[in-house]
């Protein structure tokens, strides 16, 4: 067991439950809001790892996120990239133990098919503190699948734009873009 005590059992039971959500999620998403007020927050242990706009593999985009914005570190938000079919567009949480907002705004070829949120941090530094940690984060709010389709099916001709896009839709229409 990690030095963390959490099991790779226990967080293989969460993260399904996890993904049954998400995949819950996304077919609802297109029905009425439901007038009742929602549920508690969903809580789920995850893997994160962490990036800087510094690396070699992120400055040709800058400190650009996927949606051009700049990836931001404020305790009111702090940038985060993740598998969008997975985590959408928007999605909010706070990492237990860290007082913070964060915001999946980005993702990374890497990162797909995985539950791995990585986390923006502005230096090397910062970036090599955090490393890699399996963290308990609770959902604040589900971002938009259909927002995420949208950006990922007009970029559907790199490859892992269109696995996240596969992952998210239930029809073969997708296959349009490759």
């Amino acid at each position: 067991m990690p030095a963390n005590g959490i099991g790779v059992g226990k967080m293989g039971k969460t993260l399904s439950v996890l993904f049954a959500v998400v995949i819950a999620g996304a077919s609802l998403e297109a029905a009425e809001p439901s007038p009742e007020p929602s549920a508690a927050p969903l809580k789920v242990v995850v893997r994160t790892t962490a990036y800087t706009h510094t690396e070699a593999d992120h400055l040709k985009y800058g400190n650009k996120s996927a949606l051009g914005t700049v990836l931001k570190y404020t305790p009111e938000y702090h940038s985060v990239a993740a598998d969008w079919s997975r985590f959408p567009l928007g999605t909010k949480f706070k990492i237990k133990g860290y007082d913070r907002l964060f915001v999946v705004d980005d993702y990374g070829s890497a990162l797909v098919g995985t539950q791995t949120i990585d986390i923006y941090f502005p230096t090397a530094d910062r970036m090599n503190n955090w490393g890699t940690r399996f963290v308990e984060i609770e959902i604040i709010g589900m971002g938009s699948f259909h927002e995420s389709r949208k950006i990922l099916a007009a970029r559907a001709n790199h490859r892992y734009c269109l696995a996240m896009l596969a992952s998210m839709t239930t029809d073969d229409w997708y296959k349009n873009y490759r």
